[in-house]
């Protein structure tokens, strides 16, 4: 009999023991921790937001972080595996994976825009003082009410106060280079422009925000996509930004993990690389 006990006793300590492994996440394993490119706009605010920086304010994200080039390779490497979490913009966020709660508040659209969901940054195009008239025609256009209808039917926060309608008075070709997060909503932009005016030819070339902001220094393109704000050291250089809309930036890992939420303290340490485990959540 005395075996006996001891066996159900031992029973339930291992099973207490594992219990307490899981930990609140729900999960074990090590987490796979995923991160966009040095140069990418969404890293830099996602840093800056989550406080994941050193003594000096420089980009502290582990070094031991998977690299993407761009947010659909995000997306596809986070709904590949199982034990992943990366960030993506709001406005990209689709059913392939899920998006967690920030300290209780859901990631939308609604909530970046009364203020309770305050992981977001802004959406800046950059450019130079010779814009040439196809260039200032699209750039009306964005900035219209016509313009930022088309920023909230695709899932972005728009600009308010403006006016009616803008664009479709222009000829020419323009070229917008920079960041994978901006390109998607820059498509449907293009999209709803060319319908009022079918006489631009725009060439959207996907990179990232530095690639972007060098591209506009160097002549190379007329519009930047940057999304993150502008420094200091590139509008010494003659660059101007215009906000064209707000975004979110939405923390993203597999459908198949029970994580709901997480806190922003925790999002720092997993990316800062503190944690490691889904079990030390």
């Amino acid at each position: 009999m005395n075996k006996f006990l001891h066996l159900i006793i031992a029973a339930f300590l291992v099973q207490g023991i594992l219990a307490g492994c899981i930990g609140k996440s729900g999960r074990t394993g090590s987490i796979t921790v995923i991160s966009r490119e040095d140069g990418s706009g969404t890293r830099s605010a996602f840093s800056e937001l989550f406080g994941i920086v050193d003594e000096n304010k420089n980009d502290a994200i582990s070094r031991e972080a998977e690299i993407t080039g761009n947010t659909a390779v995000m997306m596809s490497s986070v709904a590949g595996d199982k034990n992943a979490i990366g960030y993506i913009s709001l406005g990209s966020l689709d059913n392939s994976v899920k998006a967690l709660k920030i300290n209780g508040v859901k990631p939308s659209q609604k909530n970046v825009r009364n203020g309770t969901y305050v992981i977001s940054r802004p959406f800046n195009i950059a450019v130079k003082n010779n814009l040439t008239p196809a260039e200032r025609d699209f750039i009306n256009f964005i900035l219209s009410a016509e313009g930022q209808q088309t920023v909230e039917e695709n899932g972005y926060i728009p600009l308010g106060d403006l006016s009616p309608k803008g664009g479709g008075k222009a000829a020419g070709k323009i070229t917008v280079a920079g960041s994978s997060s901006i390109a998607p909503l820059m498509e449907k932009l293009r999209e709803a422009y060319q319908k009022i005016n079918p006489n631009v030819d725009i060439e959207i070339q996907q990179s990232d925000s530095s690639t972007g902001i060098s591209a506009v220094i160097n002549g190379i393109s007329g519009i930047g996509m940057v999304s993150r704000e502008i420094t200091k050291s590139e509008t010494d250089k003659g660059l101007t930004a215009l906000i064209i809309a707000m975004d979110g930036i939405a923390v993203i890992v597999n459908k198949e993990n029970p994580q709901n939420d997480i806190s922003k303290e925790d999002v720092k340490k997993i990316f800062s690389g503190t944690v490691k485990r889904w079990d030390e959540l």
